[in-house]
């Protein structure tokens, strides 16, 4: 084979190879951050708010969020389980292949029973889940989520400072993407599609 005909073959497979990576569907191209790969937040094993033991082992072949939060937040809290309830409504029947889950840091005051009531009232597919002060201090760690009370806190009536992104694993059980708050339920509906179509 000369010279001219080898120039002529590789620019061909250079031409192919870079069409495949602009092929739709070869690879996902998510609105959130995606973090495929990262080596935390891997499981956890806490209470939902029905009294059963849950780990993310439970959910497998579902899409899951995960949202670190308490009841009592003002603004951070109801605003992300707003945004989950419309990205529920927008996935229509795949939206039962969707876990939304909300951990609350405010163990002292988020009871279970105040729990169920709350987390539901959004959808009532959403679970809340709890574990004491420890466990939440050592999961938030595992998660790298920050927390910390504020305002009034020798009183019943304190702020909690906290970490306002959201997790997503894959059907798998693998950790894939951060939704930063905000992000549009749209966006968000859009990567929970990719994901349930196994991207």
């Amino acid at each position: 084979m000369d010279r001219e005909m080898l120039l002529r073959l590789l620019s061909l497979v250079l031409t192919l190879l870079l069409a495949g990576c602009s092929l739709p569907g070869s690879s996902p191209s998510f609105r959130s951050t995606d973090i495929t790969g990262a080596d935390y937040a891997q499981d956890f094993s806490l209470t939902d708010h029905n009294g059963k033991p849950k780990s993310l082992a439970d959910f497998k072949g579902k899409v899951v969020s995960v949202f670190f939060g308490y009841t009592q937040c003002p603004d951070v809290c109801p605003t992300n389980l707003s945004t989950m309830a419309e990205v529920m409504r927008l996935l229509g029947p795949d939206a039962d292949r969707v876990q939304v889950l909300f951990v609350t840091v405010d163990p002292e005051r988020d009871t279970r029973e105040l729990l169920a009531q709350y987390v539901p009232a959004f959808d009532p597919r959403f679970l809340g889940l709890y574990t004491d002060l420890a466990g939440t201090e050592a999961l938030a760690r595992k998660f790298k989520v920050f927390y910390q009370k504020s305002g009034d806190t020798d009183g019943p009536n304190y702020t909690v400072d906290h970490s306002a992104g959201t997790y997503v694993y894959d059907p798998e059980g693998r950790l894939r993407l951060y939704v930063k708050h905000g992000e549009a339920a749209e966006n968000v509906a859009e990567d929970f599609r990719q994901l349930l179509a196994g991207r």
